[in-house]
């Protein structure tokens, strides 16, 4: 307003120079213009103060003591919807999602439990079937060991039989080669003997001459 004033009283000063032809014309129209200016200044003095009066009077409402029995009761009653609401809708629903979690998690753990003790029986039965092969590999084993061993022992009793009797036989053959042999030789030994006696113009006696040589041969026998 004071801007509004300023600019106002301004023409009226500018004009006030001008000749004196048009002084009378110009100081009616700066009166009417001061007083319709003065007037507004009023106008919006008044206002800005009603405002001010009326914002200072209102305030925040949530501050005002007077409604604070009103406000209570919404909120309580805001609240309380709030609980049956919450109560009758989302805590069962989320009860039941709980609820289906849970079961489905135990069922689950359940069923591992389950598998692992399957696994542990089979790891049990793999172990004793696994243990009994061995025992039977072994079983098998010394018995096949048992078998050959035998089979050996046989084989070795049997060639020792054989070479027991065929050495027997072979000494029973030499010593009758070795008897036929030393016959033969005491034969030729006596016959050239008798025949050595003769060439030397001596008379052979046969009964000397086989005394002499059984002796004889009996030294080259032993």
């Amino acid at each position: 307003m004071i801007s509004l004033l300023q600019q106002t009283a301004i023409p009226a000063a500018t004009e006030a120079h001008q000749p004196s032809a048009d002084v009378a014309g110009t100081t009616s129209v700066v009166t009417t213009t001061t007083d319709g200016a003065a007037t507004a200044a009023d106008h919006v003095t008044a206002a800005a103060a009603g405002g001010h009066e009326a914002v200072a009077s209102v305030g925040m409402p949530q501050l005002d003591i007077t409604t604070f029995a009103n406000q209570i009761f919404w909120l309580a009653l805001t609240l309380l919807l709030i609980w049956w609401v919450l109560s009758r809708v989302a805590l069962p629903r989320i009860g039941g999602v709980l609820a289906d979690r849970q079961n489905a998690i135990g069922g689950d753990l359940g069923a591992a439990e389950e598998f692992k003790r399957k696994a542990r029986d089979a790891e049990a039965a793999y172990e004793r079937a696994l243990a009994e092969a061995r025992g039977e590999a072994q079983g098998i084993v010394a018995q096949q060991k048992a078998a050959i061993q035998a089979e050996v022992d046989a084989a070795i009793a049997h060639a020792d039989a054989e070479i027991s009797a065929r050495g027997a036989e072979s000494e029973g053959r030499i010593s009758q080669i070795k008897a036929s042999s030393l016959d033969d030789a005491r034969s030729v030994a006596r016959e050239v003997t008798a025949e050595l006696v003769n060439a030397f113009g001596g008379r052979a006696d046969a009964d000397a001459v086989s005394a002499a040589v059984d002796h004889r041969l009996q030294g080259v026998a032993r």
